[in-house]
């Protein structure tokens, strides 16, 4: 397996242009299975879990295309129901053909996601608000199993809690459900924002994007999509926790600071120098000495993000003082906190929160990468670490970042990648 060897401590200087976001672009192409012809997508990262949906696709008879960050779906001759394991196992995110795949075709067989190994995160709201437009759904054998022969019909749902993927899932699913649909504390991400008017876009009919309730008129078809993705907030992220973490200053180019409010609003709080472009579309991020402790909560966005949980914790190993982390989204979520001490971070847990003690400093060894963020998360600690670092099991990084070395080694980090 990859590994990256990390030479440090380096500060980061530079530009960088952020790419699409990961958890945008895969509901966009689940999407793809509501119609009939090409959906292009654009400003598409080149990413193991974009890679790992095409195979989804096309083992249900679309045909894809990928090149320059632009990607071609083509279901002209779609007809498959069937994600078997073998492809769904290794991306939870594979859930999303599900609804798409009811909603076109009657049917669907799916089999249950994988994904990172952190935690329990159950489908059981995909599936509830499934069924309250009308579909019949069973699990056998490890599989989803649903048909709804008669189309799906216009229902009520309300997500009890809020949940991204559930609400992509059965938004998709009521766009081509006969009636009206009224879909209740929806989740407001931007990810699901852009899926809603790329849906709107394609002609579908749907009241209330960007809020909690939508309101969905079904419609008979929609057309192919034309969507480009928007910048990924959760990338913008690390790589602003890297120069709050490592010091340094770096321009971020082609996001939007709205996204990226309650990460600006906690590297703040810890005396990071946060600047926003009066255009609107670049961050510059500067730190010149040690962080402040800080007491963060991860939210449902607007608030601050789970998926940035690890790599803040991680600055805060550095903090000055003592900072507390509380985890509300997933509280089992710290598989990156006994990595972390072996870099020599002080961290206490305590359930669903943290309590991390600042060290004046943190010393490369060897450590292994658990998940997707967690990774993000020791390749940064390694980048303001004394010595050398090496994170393993880099294949979860590849799976969100594309090319993170390349990347942070034009902002000056000493990073390079050992195949095999």
């Amino acid at each position: 397996m990859d590994r990256f060897i990390i030479e440090g401590p380096t500060p980061l200087e530079g530009d960088l242009t952020v790419g699409g976001a990961k958890n945008a672009v895969l509901p966009l192409m689940a999407a793809a299975l509501l119609a009939r012809g090409e959906s292009v997508i654009s400003n598409v990262p080149d990413l193991q879990d974009v890679r790992f949906f095409m195979t989804i696709l096309e083992g249900l008879g679309a045909r894809c295309s990928f090149n320059d960050h632009v990607l071609i779906i083509d279901t002209t001759d779609q007809a498959g129901f069937d994600a078997p394991y073998d492809l769904v196992r290794k991306m939870r995110a594979s859930v999303y053909v599900l609804g798409p795949l009811l909603a076109a075709q009657g049917r669907a067989r799916v089999s249950l996601p994988g994904g990172c190994a952190w935690g329990p995160r159950p489908v059981n709201l995909h599936l509830e608000g499934l069924r309250a437009l009308g579909a019949k759904l069973e699990l056998n054998e490890g599989y989803i199993e649903g048909e709804c022969l008669n189309g799906l019909a216009g229902g009520r749902y309300r997500f009890e809690p809020s949940s991204v993927g559930a609400t992509a899932n059965v938004l998709m699913a009521a766009t081509l459900a006969v009636g009206e649909s009224l879909l209740e504390n929806c989740a407001v991400e931007p990810e699901v924002t852009q899926l809603g008017k790329a849906l709107v876009k394609a002609g579908a009919k749907i009241e209330g994007i960007g809020t909690t309730t939508l309101r969905v008129q079904g419609v008979e078809r929609i057309d192919p999509l034309e969507q480009s993705v928007i910048a990924d907030r959760i990338e913008a992220g690390t790589f602003m926790a890297g120069v709050a973490l490592a010091g340094g200053k770096v321009r971020l180019q082609g996001v939007n600071p709205e996204h990226l409010a309650p990460v600006t609003a906690v590297l703040q709080d810890m005396g990071v120098t946060v600047t926003i472009s009066e255009a609107g579309g670049s961050i510059s991020v500067e730190s010149n000495g040690r962080p402040e402790a800080v007491e963060v909560v991860t939210r449902p966005y607007p608030g601050f993000p789970t998926d940035m949980q690890a790599q803040v914790m991680t600055v805060c190993a550095l903090a000055a003082g003592t900072s507390f982390l509380t985890e509300t989204i997933y509280p089992d979520r710290f598989t990156h906190v006994a990595e972390l001490q072996r870099l020599g971070a002080d961290i206490r847990l305590d359930g669903a929160k943290a309590t991390i003690f600042g060290v004046e400093k943190l010393q490369g060894a060897q450590v292994m990468a658990t998940d997707l963020r967690a990774s993000a998360a020791l390749v940064l600690a390694g980048v303001a670490a004394q010595g050398q670092t090496i994170v393993n099991r880099v294949y979860h990084i590849d799976r969100g970042y594309e090319r993170i070395e390349e990347r942070l080694g034009r902002l000056g980090a000493r990073i390079r990648r050992k195949r095999g």
